[in-house]
């Protein structure tokens, strides 16, 4: 087993087969690092092989309250907290890696487009030690946090889709309202544009 295993995602909103990644990358380590991408905007890059990332209605929950979201999955998982850590992960801004994660680390990651073709080469160019998880077709990636966030929005079924600590949260936090407010002013925005 890897002593150190470093995971990364943007966790918007936390959904099960988020869960299923975050414990395949622990199935693999003992110490698990969780990085929260995006963690706020000062570091929300442009990602041109997945622009729609760094949209205001694609990142509506703060690091914290990812962070909480995140931690409170895993204990439901039974992971100890003593074998968890979970920090900022500036995914676009490579050169920041080494002030957030242990470069010694073991990086997981996932494959199914583009965006993970190219952290996977981004990894690399560093010289990190890498373990793709698993690469997939688009097609079977199955939820996707846009899903869950339209059904939140939208009142369609999405309770289902996620742990039940991040159902709670979502409630306790009052994301729905602020998920609507955002879209408000996001479909504004693009009106204004056209």
């Amino acid at each position: 087993m890897i002593e150190t295993g470093v995971i990364h995602g943007r966790f918007q909103v936390l959904h099960k087969d988020h869960l299923k990644y975050l414990m395949a990358g622990k199935s693999r380590c003992h110490h698990l690092v969780v990085g929260i991408t995006n963690p706020d905007p000062s570091l929300t890059g442009e990602e041109g092989a997945a622009p729609h990332r760094s949209d205001t209605f694609a990142n509506p929950l703060t690091y914290f309250e990812r962070y909480v979201m995140v931690q409170a999955a895993l204990k439901g998982e039974g992971v100890p907290p003593e074998e968890l850590c979970i920090v900022p992960f500036p995914i676009s801004f490579p050169d920041l890696f080494k002030h957030y994660v242990p470069m010694d680390a073991t990086f997981f990651l996932t494959i199914y487009d583009d965006w993970g073709r190219e952290k996977l080469k981004r990894f690399r160019s560093l010289g990190l030690t890498v373990e793709v998880l698993w690469e997939r077709p688009l097609a079977e990636k199955g939820i996707c946090g846009k899903q869950v966030r339209m059904g939140i929005v939208e009142g369609g079924p999405w309770e289902e889709l996620v742990p039940e600590s991040t159902h709670r949260l979502i409630g306790r936090w009052g994301i729905s309202d602020r998920l609507k407010r955002l879209l408000k002013q996001e479909n504004r925005q693009g009106c204004q544009a056209d």
